[in-house]
């Protein structure tokens, strides 16, 4: 029965590509929170999103775990590296090494720490040539949650994701559905009895020509792939100008997604 929750991440935490109605977002976190409230007496429960888009692992450590620590929550979901990782150059094993330092300062503090791995990105433009590199960070991560006694979202193996109706436009970021199948997964791995399966098949997609396939490619690239080129090119990250959305009313968050539905 946990009784408060703070979300600590990047993008994936925050809920990109999950739209709220005014124009943030909801995501796989706040769904999650609104799923662990219901178990709650109404109005004995907390939960705080700290997640900023963009941020690296160790602007996430400076920035969100000392505040995690304070909350002194339950439970803390813990989701960093990722944007570390996809740069170029960097190198799996040493940006692990940080992450098991962030990891000891949560679970010195806080009763349950759940880390998550990286995506399957076999079926993503660009990042599929990034996957072995994924996966050693994953193993990485997999070793620390046995040495700190942390559970683990394992998104690698959630094969709803390798479906493309799982994924936003920017094919980077989880659809509304995607972020519902992680919110599900995360309480399946807490022991949450719910009614829906995160690996439900998904219905039947009609068969796409290589021609719309090219063309989907083309207009992706434009769109989101150059532009996210651009903003490492100049330094700049999607999260400059954004702030955490902190603490939430799982009524609100219900509220939002019934307008968005």
């Amino acid at each position: 029965m946990i009784g408060s929750y703070v979300a600590v991440g990047d993008s994936f935490t925050e809920g990109v590509g999950d739209p709220g109605p005014d124009g943030s977002y909801v995501g796989w976190a706040d769904r999650f929170a609104v799923v662990l409230a219901d178990r709650r007496p109404e109005g004995d429960f907390t939960y705080t999103n700290l997640a900023v888009r963009g941020k690296l692992l160790d602007q996430i450590v400076a920035d969100q775990v000392p505040r995690a620590v304070e909350l002194a929550p339950d439970l803390v979901t813990f989701c960093a590296g990722g944007n570390d990782i996809i740069r170029p150059g960097t190198d799996p094993d040493e940006v692990a090494e940080r992450f098991e330092n962030a990891v000891a300062k949560l679970t010195a503090a806080i009763g349950t720490v759940v880390v998550t791995t990286g995506f399957d990105t076999r079926g993503v433009p660009v990042l599929k040539h990034l996957r072995g590199k994924i996966a050693t960070y994953n193993g990485h991560v997999r070793a620390v949650a046995d040495r700190y006694g942390c559970p683990v979202l394992d998104l690698w193996s959630l094969k709803a994701l390798q479906d493309r109706r799982a994924w936003g436009d920017d094919r980077l970021h989880l659809s509304p559905e995607g972020h519902t199948r992680v919110a599900l997964r995360a309480g399946r791995l807490l022991g949450i009895d719910l009614p829906a399966d995160p690996e439900q098949p998904w219905p039947p997609l009609p068969p796409r020509g290589t021609l719309d396939i090219r063309r989907d490619d083309v207009q992706w690239a434009r769109e989101f792939l150059v532009p996210w080129i651009g903003r490492r090119l100049r330094g700049e990250s999607s999260g400059d100008h954004v702030t955490a959305k902190g603490t939430l009313s799982p009524d609100d968050i219900k509220t939002w997604i019934t307008k968005v539905a």
